[in-house]
């Protein structure tokens, strides 16, 4: 029975961990231009906290679980939390979103031990535009972990493209070349505000004008997905690939959103775009038990708002930055 049904109805059964706020990569819409402050090693959740919260979420109904970060491989045996999670019963779903810079030496290792779904960050096939939107040279060891990825045969692999109208958006159709004939999704992202990100309006390149431009070259036609799916799934006729399009700032899909977030640090936010947490890991200290941990996971979710604000008002609002909170 699913015990994480918000003041609203909805069934949350997807957690999503960062395990650092550290990053090999200063990506300009994530991390702020001055960058932040690392959190020190004992603010951190230990393996063990991470994996406590994880089996106690389980229990209460999440089935699937995401490891984010910052970059997650950043952070030391990172296999050994891999491995430990994919041992919880009830969860069926165990993923990454890497940049994927150190995946390639790893990446049939992780699939072997569990991980079963990959997303991989990446906005650019160009060097010089990698290097301007990440502030580092690193797009070969990213195109190096991609290849990787497919051969391991992840379960689920998908490349995600934030789409920032005058920036990178003349290669929406590169991309779908790209996955055409893989085993392959890639996602284009509609650009988000976070704290300092120099977000602005018409930087937003919405779901209908991405779907427009690609129709152009090729028929796609819609997939049947899950209620509670955050993108809008297309297959590509005559291609085994697929496309899908993440709408945050142009069509909201905040009724049937079904997911959690834990933070690096041990608080819970109950959605991305609202600064309310509750933090779990000082209680943890405290040596609380699973019970009580349960009750301030569901007091955490009765703090979940109906809906985002306005795309403007979330640029204003005093938040964390999209690294501080987990990809």
């Amino acid at each position: 029975m699913n015990k994480l049904i918000d003041t609203f109805g909805r069934k949350h059964n997807y957690l999503r961990i960062s395990v650092t706020d550290r990053c090999n990569l200063r990506c300009v819409y994530c991390m702020p231009h001055d960058g932040i402050e690392w959190k020190k090693k004992e603010q951190l959740l230990s393996y063990e906290e991470i994996f406590r919260i994880s089996r106690v979420f389980a229990q209460m109904g999440v089935d699937k679980i995401r490891l984010t970060g910052g970059e997650p491989m950043v952070r030391k045996n990172l296999e050994v939390l891999i491995e430990q999670l994919a041992l919880i019963d009830g969860i069926k779903t165990l993923a990454m979103t890497t940049n994927a810079t150190l995946l390639k030496p790893i990446a049939k290792h992780l699939r072997s031990i569990g991980l079963t779904a990959l997303n991989i960050s990446l906005d650019t096939f160009k060097q010089d535009r990698f290097t301007a939107i990440t502030r580092r040279d690193d797009l070969a060891n990213v195109i190096g972990g991609i290849h990787a990825a497919i051969e391991a045969d992840f379960q689920s692999l998908k490349l995600n493209m934030v789409v920032m109208s005058g920036v990178n958006d003349d290669e929406i159709l590169d991309f779908v070349e790209f996955v055409k004939d893989k085993k392959m999704n890639v996602r284009f992202i509609e650009y988000m505000p976070f704290k300092d990100n120099s977000w602005k309006l018409d930087k937003v390149v919405t779901f209908q004008e991405m779907r427009d431009r690609i129709q152009q070259k090729y028929n796609l036609y819609p997939l049947p997905t899950e209620a509670s799916a955050v993108a809008k799934d297309f297959g590509i006729e005559g291609y085994p690939g697929t496309v899908s399009f993440i709408s945050s700032m142009s069509d909201s899909f905040c009724g049937t959103c079904n997911r959690l977030r834990l933070t690096s640090d041990g608080q819970i936010k109950s959605c991305l775009f609202y600064p309310a947490e509750t933090n779990l890991r000082d209680a943890l200290r405290k040596g609380i038990t699973d019970q009580t941990l349960e009750e301030m996971i569901l007091y955490a979710l009765t703090l979940k708002p109906e809906a985002h604000p306005p795309a403007e008002e979330i640029a204003a609002a005093d938040n964390r930055a999209m690294i501080e909170i987990g990809g």
